[in-house]
């Protein structure tokens, strides 16, 4: 395997002299009780964390998805992808806060099928679109489409992969180490 450039920028942190670094970094150290590494790397571009950031939440909040297909879309984009990182901090999320059932996260994560149907369709979709750079057959649609989403519902995976596509990659040149809070979910990428 050829070897991946890693960045020499460094994980910046809610100390940063920085304002327009340290602010937002504050901001999520008092939501979260701690600064993710990653978005200690998101950090060294402002813009890319407030963007990440906004479209994160709006596809929290605006998608049409509940928490469990939430966690489903972003399991199957970032397998797709090879996020070490995000595999392991939303299975962690799946597992604490959304509350995914343990053999869906698993089934994601070994590039299984999901035993539930509706959510396998929506696994299947969201690896497509990743997959296929946005450009899904009319027989895969339609295939999500008949397990109960609706046109709106493949918007919010487009939503979603923009938020992942920014984590996703920026954990890529980062190498972004894994916060002990998600080793216990480590993954890693196949190949």
């Amino acid at each position: 395997m050829s070897q991946l450039f890693k960045t020499t920028l460094p994980l910046r942190t809610a100390d940063d002299a920085d304002p327009a670094v340290a602010g937002p970094l504050k901001d999520t150290q008092a939501k979260m009780g701690m600064v993710p590494n990653m978005y200690g790397a998101m950090a060294n571009l402002p813009a890319l964390l407030d963007t990440y950031s906004h479209a994160y939440g709006k596809f929290r909040a605006e998608a049409g998805f509940t928490p469990v297909e939430q966690e489903v879309v972003f399991l199957a984009i970032s397998r797709a992808n090879g996020c070490h990182y995000c595999m392991a901090a939303h299975s962690f999320v799946g597992d604490m806060m959304t509350k995914v059932p343990a053999e869906v996260t698993d089934a994601i994560r070994d590039g299984r099928p999901v035993g539930d149907a509706k959510l396998e369709a929506l696994r299947a979709f969201a690896h497509i679109m990743t997959e296929s750079r946005g450009n899904p057959s009319p027989a895969e649609a339609r295939a999500f489409l008949d397990a109960g989403f609706t046109e709106t519902h493949i918007l919010g995976i487009i939503l979603a992969l923009s938020a992942k596509v920014i984590s996703n990659y920026t954990n890529h040149i980062f190498h972004t180490e894994l916060d002990p809070a998600f080793a216990g979910r480590a993954w890693t990428p196949e190949g």
